[in-house]
């Protein structure tokens, strides 16, 4: 693996149009409307790095390798569900190297110094992949857009 940081999309904001593009890539037929243009102006209101939404990036120099963000009430069916891990994404090439866990790890880091307390996740793997060995536990399983997923919290206020 190169030489990589983490750090807040606010710091690189040239990069929203290459997330914009991955986010497109692999989800953008889940949205209807869904352009590589309406995701980058989505992904605009992400560049904070004191409050919800923000979004931290994995760079090597001035490559973006992979992006996660902090969302904000996230699926209209849990509106009680506040705080949100969402869009994990590791570029293509440099997939399986463990830059996934290193982002979750890093924004729930965030999250807890942000005074958020317990994150919740949805992810299409049913069995909770990555996220049961990160210590994330299952709530339920639905379908939501038309497709199964598995809606997963973690407490953070303690131990990330």
């Amino acid at each position: 693996m190169p030489i990589m940081k983490i750090d807040f999309l606010c710091n690189y904001p040239q990069f929203i149009p290459v997330i914009a593009q991955w986010y497109f890539d692999e989800w953008g037929y889940l949205k209807k409307d869904s352009t590589v243009l309406s995701l980058t102006q989505d992904l605009e209101r992400y560049l904070n790095s004191d409050k919800v939404p923000l979004m931290l990036v994995a760079l090597n120099q001035e490559e973006p390798l992979g992006a996660v963000q902090l969302k904000y009430r996230e699926m209209s069916i849990y509106p009680d569900y506040a705080h949100w891990l969402g869009g994990v994404y590791v570029a293509k090439g440099i997939r399986g190297k463990d830059l996934a866990q290193q982002m979750i790890i890093k924004l729930c880091t965030v999250a807890k110094f942000s005074g958020v307390k317990k994150l919740y996740l949805q992810t299409e793997k049913l069995d909770g992949g990555l996220y049961t060995k990160l210590g994330w536990k299952a709530v339920e399983q639905v379908t939501y857009r038309g497709i199964e997923v598995l809606i997963m919290s973690k407490n953070i206020s303690s131990r990330v």
